[in-house]
Order: C-alpha cells, then structure tokens, then sequence
C-alpha cells in the first residue's frame, strides 16, 4: 500500500478580460478496490457562480462549474491525497481467441472511439502480439513491450487531435498516444479496452532533488478479462501492472476524461495554459 499527495493546478490567462466561463473538470481520483481517496479539495477563482458535482456514464466523478463574472485569470486548485494498493497480476488463464462474449459492462469498450480506431495499419502492428493460444494478458504484456521499445516519446510531435495512425507511422508521441494505440490494437481483435487517466510519481536521478512542478498528468490503458474485471498496463514505461499510478478516470479515450475542458465568452484574445503537477509518496505510517 503506498500513499500520495497530488497537487493539479491548471492557470488560464487570457489577454482580454472573458466575460463568462464554462468548466468541466475530472480531477477527483477515483475509489475502487485498489485506490481509496483520503482528502481531496478544489478552489477555483474567481469564485463561480455555480457548481456542480455529478458521476458520469463510467462512474467518474465530474465537477462542473460557471464563471459570470469579469476574469482575465481562471486558477482551477486541487489537492489529493490517495491510498494506492499494488495490483497483483494472477495467471489470468482465458485465451484471446476464446473470447466472443464479455459482460455488458465492458463489451461498449470493443467499439472505436473517436482517439483510438483500430485502423488496418493499427491491426497489422498489433498482430504480432496476438498469437494463437495466448492469454490476454501475454497478449497485452507483448504489446505493452513492443510499443516502449519501438517508439520514441517525444512531447513536440503530437498534440490531443493527432491519429493513432499519424503516431503509429512516425513511431513517436506521448503518454496519450501510446494509450490509444494499445486501445486500438486491442480493439482491432476484438477485445475490450479502455484509456486511464491519472498520475504518475516521477523520481530524479540518483542524487538529484525532486523538482517542484516536474510530473504530469499521464494516461496508460487497461484491457478486459471476461469476467468484467480489468488489467492494467503502462505502454509508455513498460509497466505491467503500472507501479505508482494514480487513477483519475476511466474512458473510451481522452476525449471522456480531459482533466479540464471549457469554453469562455468574451472578446477575441489571446490564452496562456500553464499547468503543474507534483505527485508525493507519504510514510504510511503518518
């Protein structure tokens, strides 16, 4: 069991005052079997006039809110701490090319999405994992693998709108797109998988200090077993299951689980994001 303290603070700077703002945010992590949240706060300024807080069609937890006053600076603050349990990864029999039917509660995440759609080029890259007589989760082991050694992370190449196929010709990208090619690899032979949102806790180098700002969000995926439960994998660091991970959503790709989306009114401006994350352990023991 590890514990963090996450810190997500997203500023908004526009060079005209806005006259009005709306704001959707997932930012709450979530509570399952494996992750319990502790404490968690969300300031906002200016203050909004309303807000609202609700769960969505895949359990997340949504704050929504409205700025209607004059701002030409919207802070969105949020503080976390998080239990983590370590997931364990059992043998997991079941064989991909058994599978035909999954519960209704995950069979929706076989279907193409609109960041991960199992392309043919993506069918052709994946199908070397999906050997006969493999079990799920050999199979998503293989991939998970071949996606961090073939390809290069590379935070200039690729922005929210770039294809899996753009990411999969250049064999470069991010977090995010190596999530929605392991998504669309998997969907491509007919298995359900879903995009995770959350957070990761990034160490320096041996003795060099944690820089106060340096993680990120980050994005890795999960494919399903059939009986409705999930396995987790981290493409962009080979992580089988991921290790310190914090879940904050859980979608059919970014698109469902954005930390923050919004539109604001007001005059034509220029905008300014600058967004910083630190993610902590804390002794268990405090």
């Amino acid at each position: 069991m590890e514990r963090y303290r996450v810190h997500h603070r997203t500023t908004y700077r526009y060079s005209e005052r806005m006259t009005r703002g709306h704001t959707l945010t997932h930012l709450v992590p979530v509570t399952n079997d494996h992750q319990t949240v502790e404490a968690f706060e969300l300031s906002i300024q200016p203050e909004p006039l309303e807000r609202l807080a609700y769960d969505d069609a895949f359990g997340n937890r949504v704050v929504q809110f409205v700025i209607a006053q004059p701002h030409a600076e919207l802070v969105i603050d949020m503080h976390t701490t998080v239990r983590v349990l370590q997931p364990a990864v059992g043998d997991h029999p079941a064989r991909w090319d058994d599978m035909h039917r999954f519960p209704p509660s995950v069979a929706g995440f076989a279907a193409p999405s609109q960041r991960a759609v199992p392309s043919d080029a993506v069918r052709y890259f994946a199908a070397p994992s999906f050997v006969p007589g493999r079990t799920i989760a050999e199979v998503a082991r293989d991939l998970c693998g071949r996606i961090f050694r073939e390809f290069v992370f590379d935070p200039s190449f690729s922005e929210v709108s770039t294809p899996v196929d753009e990411v999969l010709q250049a064999r470069r990208g991010v977090c995010q797109d190596f999530a929605h090619l392991a998504i669309a690899a998997l969907r491509a032979f007919g298995l359900p998988a879903r995009y995770v949102s959350g957070y990761l806790e990034t160490l320096p180098p041996p003795g060099q200090p944690k820089l106060v700002g340096a993680d990120a969000s980050h994005a890795w995926c999960s494919v399903a077993l059939p009986d409705g439960s999930w396995l987790d994998f981290d493409p962009t660091n080979d992580q089988f299951p991921p290790a310190r991970h914090v879940v904050t959503a859980y979608g059919r790709d970014y698109l469902d689980v954005a930390p923050v989306l919004g539109v604001v009114v007001g005059p034509m401006a220029t905008q300014e994001l600058v967004v910083e994350v630190d993610v902590n352990r804390v002794d268990t023991t405090n």
